[in-house]
């Protein structure tokens, strides 16, 4: 067919990993995505080669994560670098599956927008054993919500939004996220007061100065080496090809899998719709099967054409634009922080692909970071609230991890005996429907912190997210509730009309040093609010007759109360910021 871009073998820590960065050509364009070459560029130096002053956040890796991450800290005005050793956006679909909740972080950042008018929406998908469809499966969603529970979109084009976002925030304030291309990071150190780093690209060396290190820098992480840590967890032995290829079809965007089908027996196949054309497939290797072999043009061609005859689109045309091949693994760090570094995305834990785990977790990792980060940096909040982000990002992994670890037992199995088990499900599956669900797989979602040091007690409710929860989207008379959620601190006053919070304490908390808003949602017909909302809306959230929520600013609820009594809000939002009650006052 066509010579497509290949990507590096990777491990079950890494992922896929891009292939090495083009001096002269640029990587070939993918439907109507065209690539862009960014030159490298070095700050004024000291003698001695040393950048001066210090930077309040140093990010390693301008990947999707580290952008992200950059976006949230530009929400609350702290300056930040990237350090990114590549020159370009990312090679190959990678991570194409953007959830609901990673939606709701890129309103956040600023980028909905671009990815909802690029992105194809799905809720379901259908999984075959041989040729028989033997299960059927819908994410949760229902009129409330304003995203659908998840999108394909290749990631080359997430980071391009994210990197048009950068390029209009650095319009509005110069110099707000300072994006160096082509820069590597080769030597760090790390002090009482912050981090000292060795970089180079192809002008040279030099060193500059850090307040914070933040390491998204991947699966091949070079902070991670250079501070002698490694991921720990499980590895699979199963291997997957992956393989991009335009085919103009019209088949509907959903997820299929065919497991042990007469054209790849003793295997499982997944295919995903993306944008452009450009279809999605990922093909389990046999044991013994080599993967240097598995990648060959020939070989990709062979299989493709294979799967696509036995679907019935093979007299359709298409062509290879990217191959690579991931094993699976579910791993951690032990700690997401470590002194003046901390962690994020693959550089700190590895999913495994099944789920969509992956880049949906280094989202919320970024969106959990972010405001900590911030507040940290502007001296507002104590050191101490980072490793509140440890805590609950390690807690999130370990939930994340165990729904994915059993899908992949299912989807790879790692023994004989998980052989038979799955062949056993797949063949009665077809006559017993309860047994089909053991194939369900487990898409990610929203985690709760339930454990979070930062939540405080309040009052129960009859219904509506607990402490640590993410805020529940409602439709409200015009709008959505997200709609008046940002990237603060925010009192949500339901039926305010029925109980308004202490004015005093409202008044102490808007002129206090933390981001805060109140936003208040009324009864139909009652004037005053910010929104008016239906009684099934209040029912939901635990609010007949009234409730307080206390939001943190990556929208998980820190406290909650029926009626807020005097004097509550101010400790809350301290615990929740790690900071003293003065700061918060």
């Amino acid at each position: 067919m066509t010579n497509p871009t290949v990507a590096a073998v990777a491990d079950a820590a890494s992922g896929p990993v891009p292939p090495p960065a083009h001096t002269t050509e640029l990587p070939p364009s993918v439907g109507a995505f065209h690539y862009t070459r960014y030159k490298p560029w070095t700050p004024p130096l000291e003698e001695g080669g040393i950048e001066p002053g210090r930077h309040p956040v140093v990010i390693a890796g301008g990947g999707p994560v580290g952008m992200a991450l950059a976006l949230g800290l530009a929400n609350h005005g702290v300056r930040c670098v990237i350090l990114e050793a590549d020159d370009t956006v990312c090679v190959g679909s990678r991570a194409a599956c953007i959830s609901r909740r990673s939606l709701e972080i890129m309103s956040r950042l600023g980028v909905l927008p671009a990815f909802m008018a690029k992105g194809l929406p799905w809720t379901g998908g259908r999984s075959f054993y041989k040729t028989a469809e033997v299960f059927r499966f819908e994410m949760p969603h229902d009129a409330q919500q304003k995203l659908p529970p998840m999108i394909n979109l290749e990631q080359y084009y997430a980071e391009h939004y994210l990197l048009e976002e950068i390029f209009r925030r650095n319009e509005a304030t110069p110099g707000l996220i300072d994006i160096r291309w082509g820069t590597e990071l080769t030597g760090l150190a790390q002090g009482d007061d912050g981090v000292t780093l060795d970089v180079r690209n192809a002008e040279g060396s030099y060193r500059l100065h850090g307040q914070w290190l933040a390491a998204c820098d991947g699966g091949q992480s070079f902070v991670r080496k250079a501070l002698g840590l490694a991921l720990e967890g499980t590895g699979y032995e199963g291997r997957y090809v992956i393989i991009d290829i335009e085919l103009h079809s019209d088949h509907p965007t959903e997820r299929r899998a065919w497991f042990d089908p007469p054209w790849n027996p003793g295997s499982t196949v997944l295919m995903h719709r993306q944008p452009d054309d450009i279809w999605r497939i990922d093909y389990q290797l046999r044991p013994g099967q080599s993967t240097e072999e598995a990648l060959q043009p020939p070989a990709v061609a062979e299989f493709v054409q294979r799967h696509l005859d036995a679907i019935g689109e093979g007299h359709l045309p298409w062509k290879t634009v990217w191959t690579s091949v991931y094993r699976a693994g579910a791993m951690t760090l032990d700690s997401y922080r470590h002194g003046r570094v901390v962690f994020a995305g693959n550089a700190a834990h590895a999913m495994p692909i099944f789920g969509v785990r992956g880049l949906n977790s280094g989202f919320d990792d970024a969106d959990n970071l972010a405001w900590k980060l911030a507040l940290v940096a502007r001296g507002v909040s104590d050191a101490a609230l980072l490793d509140s982000y440890s805590q609950e990002r390690i807690a999130a992994f370990h939930v994340n991890a165990e729904n994915a670890m059993r899908s992949t037992e299912f989807m790879s199995p790692p023994s004989r005996g998980f052989d038979l088990l799955r062949e056993a499900a797949l063949s009665l599956s077809e006559a017993h429907r309860g047994i089909a669900q053991l194939i369900n797989p487990r898409q990610t979602q929203a985690v709760r912190y339930a454990e979070s040091a930062l939540s405080s007690e309040g009052d129960a409710l009859p219904a509506g997210p607990l402490p640590g929860e993410v805020m529940a989207e409602q439709q409200l008379a015009q709008g959505h509730l997200t709609d008046w959620i940002a990237p603060v601190f925010t009192l949500l006053v339901l039926r305010p009309e029925l109980a308004s919070p202490p004015a005093a304490d409202i008044t102490r908390a808007k002129q206090g040093a933390l981001p805060f808003a109140v936003r208040t949602i009324a009864g139909l017909g009652v004037d005053g609010a910010d929104a008016q909302a239906s009684p099934a809306v209040f029912d939901a959230l635990g609010a007949g007759d009234g409730a307080v929520y206390l939001l943190r600013p990556d929208g998980h609820v820190a406290a909650r109360w029926h009626r807020l009594p005097a004097g509550a809000l101010q400790p809350a939002l301290a615990r929740a910021a790690t900071a003293s009650q003065e700061l918060s006052a």
